[in-house]
């Protein structure tokens, strides 16, 4: 299933996209996507719609150097345990919407990835039962201002500015995620090509490491980390990523 949170002509809604190109359709569910969601009989052509945001996290948990060779490129060691570190649920945007740079940030990078989707509270959830605290995945942008993530020593301020968070185009809930294609795009030039099987802590060990550290609440987004290939980002550019078997996020880049 492909669930996403779009705007309609009566609001705001979760929904579930069947169908593919000029015949999709989306049918809207009622309240919220756990568990096994509630339709309201309410559809409409995908392209009489907004996709948005598909979640609205409580908190965003993102995993730093989670590919070696990403890792290699800034001149760093893989870390022996995931490296955390939290986005505001504030960076969240969806689709189509502005990444804005800040004034006096420098260089502003954007950073394909993975996002694993949480679909139920979770604490202390073992790396094999792991997939049963999964709603699904969609893809994100964990964009990074990067002359203040090495000046600052830490990396809240430079990952943590409003439209930070990219998250699209929807969640895909039947996916095996251990091997997928990971292409990033600005203006069209291909500037990443990994896949997913390179990830140096996988998917269960993640849940795992971060349930052991916060409980997770539905809808929580975990990042796992970026292939080697991340680079600047400018005003008027756009950005996009695509992840085999979920989709492609689209955003353009503006100036503030």
């Amino acid at each position: 299933m492909r669930l996403a949170r779009i705007a309609h002509p009566g609001g705001v809604a979760f929904a579930s996209i069947e169908g593919d190109g000029d015949d999709a359709q989306v049918l809207e569910i009622a309240e919220h996507p756990f568990g096994n969601p509630n339709f309201t009989g309410k559809r409409w052509p995908l392209a009489d719609v907004r996709l948005l945001a598909p979640i609205l996290p409580s908190k965003v948990i993102a995993v730093g150097r989670n590919y070696a060779k990403h890792a290699a490129e800034f001149g760093n060691e893989v870390p022996q345990d995931p490296m955390l570190f939290i986005k505001p649920s504030t960076t969240v945007i969806g689709p189509n919407v502005p990444i804005r740079r800040p004034r006096g940030v420098g260089r502003v990078d954007f950073e394909g990835e993975l996002a694993i989707v949480i679909g139920q509270p979770v604490k202390n959830v073992p790396a094999a039962r792991a997939a049963s605290a999964i709603l699904g995945y969609t893809v994100a942008n964990d964009v990074s201002a990067r002359d203040l993530q090495k000046s600052d020593g830490q990396w809240g301020r430079a990952k943590g500015f409003d439209t930070f968070c990219p998250l699209g185009p929807w969640i895909e809930t039947s996916l095996d995620a251990a091997d997928l294609a990971l292409k990033s795009e600005v203006d069209g030039v291909l500037k990443q090509d990994g896949r997913t099987s390179d990830l140096v802590h996988k998917i269960p060990e993640l849940v795992e490491f971060v349930s052991g550290v916060m409980t997770l609440l539905p809808g929580d987004v975990i990042l796992t980390g970026t292939p080697e290939g991340v680079g600047p980002i400018e005003d008027g550019q756009s950005v996009s990523i695509t992840i085999e078997g979920i989709g492609t996020l689209t955003n353009p880049v503006q100036d503030i």
